[in-house]
């Protein structure tokens, strides 16, 4: 057995080569596998396959056949002897490109999940959908700029409940997007915060009687991220403010009380449904109160989920206010704080008061006789405290208990006083025949939640006012409060964070914040350094002079950075503290393009607008000052020269320029091995990934090559309609080719099908790079502009906007590398960004 796991296999299958059913058959490239093995391999272009060993683009005759391709005699042989240990497979170090290298750690730290992504996105509002007005609270809504989610034609009127801080405070030089922003802001909240968001956006999208929610949006001036909810033109309190007597607190000659009746039970039975909807979704509110309510275009009520959060977050500061740091309360505190909000307009249940003291660890001194929990119940007693206050106006507020000077008694005492007051007013004002009502709406509010009517039943009494239906006697289905889970709004952690969010717009404040949400989570962040790294300067720029005119190409190799320049020379800097080690000259044109050619001497080569191309030995110290070798391209005073170079470690050297050709030259021999025609413009990149030569030019095509016969394989581009936009850069990585345009246009291509074109800048893109799923292209408006790249969906690719580097000059070289981002500049500059703790 151990023999024979040693012997040749087919890469493929794994069985060992056996000279009669598992038959080696050597591709072009060198490699072998099984003659039935690569009868079913795909075709990725026509009489063409991918080796399973180095995955390079080879030449196969499909129509004859895999045994029309010459047996591997020496494996069968190998097979044959049982010392044999070799494979035969070759080196397969051949055509692995730099692209295939581990990638480092980039100064960007990874972001949320792609599941958590693709949840929360189309939530995100355009940074110019909304215009805010004066006050910062209400606004509007531009529908073009909304998902399908929403269809309306004209602008409508939004509420704004602030949330949280925006994160990513932005450093003069980077800038995070507003997506970006908001969305890392998101992530950082935790779990607890974002499944109340989700209670919150459930309830408000899917109830006609809850006001919609349309998402978030950050106001980037203020460095806030609000919850935009839908607001409708009328505010209930507005309109009820001409009926301080509520609807029979007097009888001032406008109608019967009968019909007054019937205008109050319109509006409580449309208040019962939108409260009622939010319990179908085991959300309860925990405060409420008229400012509550909003009105339609056509007298309809729904419940502005807002002016809640408003009013739960007013709640909170009410009791802080009575607490003053406290940790005990005593029964006429409690009664004092309880009857201080009834009286602001606020309804918010003993047993949700109690609750609220209890999650902030506050006991009460004596017992008072509540439970300490939240329910549906507890909603329905803020129910009942709208509806008197519709039916009594003013009177509900006035003639309620106050204090005066029984602080000692028990609150449970002082309570039943207060109740006994409300019947009375209620007695006084409702005739015997609506002694049913009457005592339903006390019943509401029975101190002991379990003792209140359910929902359903007050919707029921109110009802009657209006008509009695022949179903009312059928058995309803009661709605109970038995859950394993509700979630109580005023109770929840949004809630729990400050109110004074609009205060904090200062960097230091906001990171402040941030820290205190994490904290708060009982979690730490582990992206940290996202904002803080670039806001305190922990992400560092270095600023690298030397050159006389334009830099033109950049490359890594080793602990070295090679920069190029118009200035006709090549510099040479030091990846370890950035100094300058080396300069070469020699060229008398202005060199255009930069390779570093890793082979067992590492050289590097340049090529110019002459058509020189110049090998230097970087690999015996000291640098010489002469090139290694050189050669010129024969000279055409029709074209420019060189404006392209690649490697393939197959040992040819690619040179693509203005002759519109590209031309393979063997390194070893500096001899011209083919030219390969196609294009119809200059050949402005060139790069080799994954066994093939990829070539992009000005007239917008981007052509693969065959490395092993330098035979075309297909053309990129050419079926695509509209107007053709010439290719400035290309970059490859694994299955995913990266092209940028002169039109500001990135197109992302995977395994040859276009996946993503979206307009990326204003203006040309002269350079791309790829390291990893960061994405970085600049160009002439001198900007970096950083993007995620996310093919987790394998079906389509997403570009996230993560933020942008501003560098005052134009971008002409890109090379994101050992975990730093080198930025080439038209001022003659080379920027390095890089972890300020490495």
């Amino acid at each position: 057995m151990e023999e024979s796991s040693l012997s040749p296999e087919c890469p493929v299958c794994l069985q060992v080569y056996d000279g009669s059913d598992t038959v080696p058959r050597v591709l072009p490239c060198g490699h072998s596998a099984c003659q039935s093995c690569l009868g079913q391999l795909p075709e990725r272009f026509p009489q063409t396959i991918r080796c399973p060993a180095c995955t390079q683009l080879v030449k196969f005759p499909s129509s004859r056949g895999p045994s029309s391709l010459p047996k591997n005699i020496d494996l069968l042989r190998l097979c044959g002897d049982p010392s044999g240990r070799g494979n035969g497979d070759g080196d397969e170090k051949l055509l692995n490109s730099e692209n295939d290298r581990p990638h480092q750690q980039f100064f960007l730290p990874d972001s949320w999940s792609n599941e958590f992504y693709t949840k929360w996105r189309e939530l995100i509002l355009p940074q110019d959908a909304i215009s805010v007005q004066e006050g910062g609270n209400i606004g509007s809504i531009d529908p073009a700029s909304l998902t399908t989610r929403h269809c309306f034609r004209d602008s409508r009127g939004v509420s704004l409940f602030p949330l949280f801080p925006m994160s990513g405070v932005s450093d003069p030089a980077f800038r995070f997007s507003y997506l970006f922003r908001v969305m890392n802001s998101l992530s950082r909240m935790g779990d607890d915060v974002m499944n109340e968001l989700t209670m919150i956006l459930g309830v408000g999208s899917r109830q006609c009687k809850v006001s919609g929610t349309y998402g978030f949006w950050g106001h980037v001036e203020e460095g806030i991220c609000y919850l935009v909810c839908e607001r409708h033109r009328g505010q209930f309190s507005e309109i009820f403010s001409d009926y301080p007597n509520g609807f029979i607190g007097r009888d001032d000659g406008n109608g019967r009380i009968s019909d007054r009746l019937s205008s109050f039970a319109m509006i409580g039975l449309e208040i019962c449904e939108a409260v009622m909807s939010s319990h179908e979704k085991e959300f309860i509110l925990g405060c409420l109160g008229l400012l509550c309510v909003n009105i339609d275009n056509f007298g309809h009520i729904s419940i502005d989920l807002t002016e809640v959060l408003v009013m739960a977050r007013q709640v909170r500061a009410t009791v802080a206010e009575f607490l003053s740091g406290r940790k005990t309360i005593g029964s006429g505190d409690f009664a004092a704080m309880f009857f201080n909000l009834l009286q602001s307009g606020v309804y918010v249940s003993p047993d949700v008061l109690l609750a609220l003291l209890k999650k902030k660890q506050v006991t009460t001194e004596d017992s008072l006789g509540i439970i300490d929990s939240a329910s549906y119940g507890s909603d329905v007693w803020a129910v009942g405290c709208m509806l008197i206050k519709l039916l009594v106006g003013k009177e509900f507020t006035v003639e309620s208990w106050r204090l005066g000077g029984e602080e000692d008694m028990d609150f449970s005492v002082i309570y039943e006083k207060w109740l006994g007051d409300v019947s009375s007013l209620l007695e006084t004002k409702l005739f015997d025949e609506y002694q049913t009502l009457c005592q339903m709406l006390l019943g509401c509010l029975n101190l002991d939640r379990r003792c209140r009517p359910v929902l359903a039943d007050v919707w029921k009494s109110v009802r009657e006012l209006l008509t009695k239906h022949w179903f009312d006697n059928l058995k309803r289905v009661e709605v109970t409060d038995e859950k394993s889970f509700m979630y109580c709004l005023i109770l929840g952690k949004l809630c729990q964070m400050s109110d004074e969010v609009k205060e904090t717009s200062t960097e230091n404040d906001l990171h402040e914040i941030n820290a205190g949400l994490e904290n708060h989570n009982g979690k730490e962040d582990p992206e940290k350094d996202l904002g803080e790294s670039l806001s305190q300067e922990n992400v560092k720029c270095k600023e690298l002079r030397s050159h006389l005119d334009c830099v033109t190409g950049l490359a890594v190799g080793g602990d070295l950075l090679f920069s190029s320049s118009f200035d006709k020379t090549l510099q040479l800097w030091s990846l370890q503290d950035f100094s300058h080690v080396h300069t070469f000259r020699g060229h008398e044109h202005k060199i255009m393009a930069v390779v570093y050619v890793d082979d067992e001497q590492p050289l590097c080569v340049t090529a110019d607008g002459g058509g020189g191309i110049f090998v230097w030995d970087i690999g015996s110290f000291p640098l010489g000052n002469e090139p290694l070798k050189k050669w010129y391209e024969e000279k055409d005073w029709r074209y420019s020269g060189i404006h392209s170079l690649a490697y393939s470690r197959s040992g040819y050297l690619y040179t693509g320029g203005g002759d519109k050709l590209i031309k393979a030259w063997t390194l070893q021999d500096c001899t011209l091995s083919c030219s390969m025609e196609g294009h119809k413009s200059v050949v402005s990149s060139l790069v080799v990934s994954q066994g093939a030569l990829y070539s992009g030019s000005w007239d917008g095509m981007i052509r693969l090559w065959c490395l092993s016969d330098h035979s075309p394989l297909t053309v990129l581009g050419e079926e695509i309609p509209g107007k053709v936009s010439s290719v400035l850069s290309l970059k490859a990585e694994k299955d995913m080719l990266v092209a940028v345009h002169e039109n500001g246009t990135i197109k992302i291509w995977k395994n040859e099908m276009l996946m993503k074109s979206v307009q990326s800048h204003r203006g040309a893109i002269f350079s791309v790079s790829l390291d990893g799923k960061w994405l970085f292209t600049g160009g002439w408006d001198k900007t970096v502009s950083i993007q995620e790249l996310s093919d987790e969906e394998r079906c389509c690719i997403d570009l996230r906007s993560v933020g942008s580097i501003s560098c005052g000059s134009v971008i002409t070289a890109l090379l994101s590398s050992q975990g730093k981002l080198f930025v080439a500049s038209a001022d003659r500059t080379v920027k390095v960004y890089y972890p300020g703790k490495q």
